[in-house]
């Protein structure tokens, strides 16, 4: 067992404010950090149940107007033209969620890289301010100790 001196004892209590602020802060982030993957699973299964409800509404208007609009015999081209028109409307739409996708890809790339350098910029401008506050401390260690 180590006895420590009082003098000792004080100097290993004493509290520091960055040190409170630094550890405080890390801890949320921590928590918010380990939150992320659920919250994503969170989102993902209510937009899929969303979807999949959009889908059985569907589904469920096809098998009711299915008999009635096959009762109405309406002509064939019709039919085909329709269908090429619907198809086609279809395909574009799945080229715009392809492009969104894409996009909003690149942009989260471009958020990232702008957070990254803006993190390298702040540990940068934080090596001037450490080096100057240690500057700053040697000469005002001499100027306030030595009357």
């Amino acid at each position: 067992m180590k006895i420590m001196s009082k003098e000792s004892q004080q100097k290993d209590d004493k509290i520091s404010i960055c040190d409170l602020m630094k550890d405080n802060t890390s801890k949320i982030i921590q928590k918010l950090e380990s939150q992320t993957p659920s919250y994503f699973q969170q989102s993902t299964d209510l937009y899929s149940a969303y979807l999949h409800t959009l889908d059985d509404v569907y589904g469920t208007c096809y098998i009711s107007e299915k008999e009635f609009f096959d009762k109405l015999d309406i002509d064939q081209g019709i039919l085909a033209a329709y269908r090429n028109y619907s198809n086609s409307v279809t395909d574009a739409i799945l080229q715009q969620i392809e492009m969104f996708s894409k996009i909003r890809e690149q942009n989260i790339q471009m958020q990232i890289s702008a957070i990254q350098t803006y993190d390298n910029f702040i540990h940068s401008m934080m090596e001037s301010y450490a080096k100057y506050l240690g500057q700053f401390n040697r000469f005002s260690s001499g100027f306030w100790h030595n009357p």
